[in-house]
C-alpha cells in the first residue's frame, strides 16, 4: 500500500474511525493509555504526530499546556475539531509526518504519536524519527503507543513484504476492502530505531496496547 492509497483509506474510514475504541474489552486499555499520556505530557507544550479523529488528542488537551495536532489527512481532521476541545489549547494542521514543513523545529517540550507507528514503512522509520525528533526540544518527553498483536482480536496477517512489513485486508462498513500496512513491532525493534536519540527509556504492554516513552538528549 502506498502512501496515497493510505490516505485513501481513512478517509473513508473516518466517519467510523473511533468503532475500535467503543470496543468493551479495550477499555482497561485504553484507561492505561490515558493515564500515561496524562503523567508524560503534563504542562508541556506537545507536538502529536498523526492525530486522526482527536481521540487522544482530547486527553492530551486535558493536561497539556498546548498542543499542536497534526494530520495528512484532512477528512479525519475535520471530525477532530469537532470534539470536545478546552478552548485555544489544540491546534490543527493539515501536515505531512515525514516532512512536517507546518511545525517549527525545537518548539516542543513534548512529542506523541498513537498508532501511526505500525503504519510506517520499516525502511521509511528512521527518517521519519529524524524530522519529529528535529521538532523537539532537548529533554522533551516522546511516547509512542500502538497496537499489539491479539489472536481473535486484531485482522489476520494477509501477507509480509520483501522488507518485512506485514499486512492486512480491511473491510469499511461500506463495502470496500483494502490492503492496509500493519506493523507489529517487538520491543528490540523499537529500540534499535530509538537508538541514540532517547534516555529513559520505558517500554510497556497492556492486553492490547504498547508504549514506548523516553526522553530526548
Amino acid at each position: 500500500m502506498s502512501q496515497k492509497e493510505l490516505e485513501t483509506y481513512y478517509a473513508d474510514r473516518a466517519a467510523e474511525y473511533e468503532l475500535i475504541y467503543l470496543k468493551p474489552e479495550r477499555q482497561e486499555s485504553i484507561a492505561w493509555l490515558n493515564l500515561r499520556l496524562r503523567a508524560a505530557f503534563a504542562d508541556r507544550i506537545v507536538l502529536e504526530v498523526a492525530c486522526g479523529t482527536g481521540f487522544w488528542t482530547q486527553t492530551l488537551a486535558e493536561v497539556a499546556a498546548s498542543v499542536v495536532a497534526m494530520d495528512i489527512n484532512r477528512e479525519v481532521l475535520g471530525i477532530a475539531r469537532q470534539e470536545p476541545l478546552p478552548p485555544g489549547k489544540v491546534m490543527f494542521t493539515e501536515d505531512d509526518a515525514f516532512s512536517l514543513r507546518s511545525v517549527p523545529n525545537q518548539e516542543f517540550g513534548g512529542g506523541f504519536s498513537g498508532f501511526w507507528w505500525s503504519h510506517i514503512p520499516k525502511a521509511q522509520i528512521a527518517a521519519f524519527l529524524a524530522v519529529f525528533h528535529a521538532k523537539l526540544l532537548p529533554g522533551a518527553r516522546v511516547l509512542f503507543a500502538d497496537n499489539g498483536y491479539v489472536d481473535g482480536s486484531s485482522h489476520p496477517i494477509s501477507r509480509i513484504d520483501a522488507d518485512g512489513n506485514t499486512y492486512q485486508q480491511r473491510i469499511l462498513g461500506n463495502g470496500t476492502c483494502y490492503e492496509v500496512l500493519k506493523n507489529f513491532p517487538a520491543q528490540q525493534e523499537l529500540a534499535d530505531a530509538i537508538g541514540v536519540y532517547g534516555t529513559e527509556i520505558e517500554y510497556e504492554t497492556s492486553a492490547y496496547y504498547w508504549r514506548l516513552s523516553y526522553t530526548l538528549k
